[in-house]
């Protein structure tokens, strides 16, 4: 295996790094290389969340993709079991305007110019799972077109909002699945966020794969449906079945023949420096994070009331979240046959 002297934010690319990691323990090997990338050696919080449930822990007879889909399975299992099913409609809908929204114009954060670089004058780009526009807007002020791809009305509706306020002229949205659509073509398709609940994830990269000159995919470490993980043992008594990050997503790539470059991008989460000005403001969001039903916001406001000192520190801005993990974010990105 060649040895390489990478520094944070340097792309993984070699072809002789990536040949002897075809096989799950090659996998792990990798996910510990790119976690001492993210931060301190002995930090493995990610790693824990990043673990393959014992139920579809059956060695080489599964492909990454079985793993990748068992996954989901175990997570949305336990969901249901714990919480029941969730109603039909759509789940954005009671998002306000003001949290979805950003401001197409605003300075790129160091994460988002790194995507932008990607991104040439005569360029068409599909942002898949686009949501309210926060990449897609500031992506079409550089390109071409931009087509956001996304199932919620009320997302869509906010990015039809938003490019209107921001007078852009060149961006629609498409409401659908990304699987259910129309074949689309584009010289780069972006997706942020969204593998972790793709549980067909061999057919989602494939229709990537064949509709785009470039891909690219960005994850968190620990993805945001693991962040709470500390809380949901307090409120459960069980340990959270993890989402998929990219100790699972890469695996499948490799399976299909894709070699990616991965990069550590600069920038800490936005939900980092989250904190609440009072007591009452940490419980409610103690309370929102782990998304309880209200017959039991009692019993959990209990507990956390009771483990306040182990959930939060104060400082002068506040009271901080214990629970939230330390994060880094990582664009996965590979040119397709039609890019080479």
């Amino acid at each position: 295996m060649a040895l390489l002297a990478v520094q944070r934010g340097d792309a993984i690319q070699t072809e002789e790094f990536y040949a002897p990691l075809q096989s799950l323990c090659g996998m792990m090997l990798l996910c510990i290389y790119v976690h001492r990338l993210l931060g301190e050696a002995g930090d493995t919080q990610g790693l824990e969340q990043a673990r393959v449930p014992d139920s579809v822990q059956d060695g080489a007879t599964m492909t990454a993709a079985t793993r990748y889909a068992g996954c989901i399975d175990a997570a949305n299992a336990q969901r249901v079991r714990i919480q029941g099913r969730q109603p039909p409609g759509d789940p954005w809908a009671s998002m306000a305007a003001e949290v979805v929204r950003h401001d197409p114009h605003r300075e790129l954060d160091a994460n988002l110019e790194v995507v932008a670089a990607y991104v040439q004058p005569g360029d068409v780009v599909i942002d898949v799972g686009g949501g309210a526009g926060r990449v897609a807007l500031p992506l079409a002020l550089k390109c071409k077109e931009v087509i956001s791809i996304d199932p919620s009305p009320s997302m869509c509706v906010e990015f039809e909002g938003s490019a209107a306020e921001a007078s852009i002229s060149n961006a629609r949205v498409v409401q659908a699945d990304w699987l259910e659509t129309e074949p689309m073509s584009a010289d780069l398709i972006f997706s942020a966020d969204v593998v972790y609940f793709v549980r067909d994830i061999g057919r989602f990269i494939e229709k990537i794969n064949g509709s785009c000159r470039r891909a690219i995919i960005t994850v968190w470490s620990v993805p945001p449906p693991n962040g709470g993980a500390k809380l949901f043992r307090l409120v459960h008594g069980e340990e959270p079945e993890p989402a998929p990050g990219h100790c699972q997503l890469l695996p499948v790539l490799w399976d299909m023949g894709i070699l990616p470059d991965v990069r550590v991008l600069p920038d800490f989460p936005r939900w980092a420096d989250r904190s609440a000005s009072s007591h009452d403001g940490a419980i409610k969001l103690a309370l929102d994070w782990v998304g309880v039903e209200t017959d039991d916001q009692e019993r959990v406001r209990s507990l956390i009331e009771a483990n306040f000192q182990d959930l939060f520190s104060q400082n002068p801005g506040g009271f901080r979240p214990l629970w939230f993990p330390y994060a880094r974010e990582l664009l996965i990105t590979w040119e397709t046959a039609q890019g080479r």
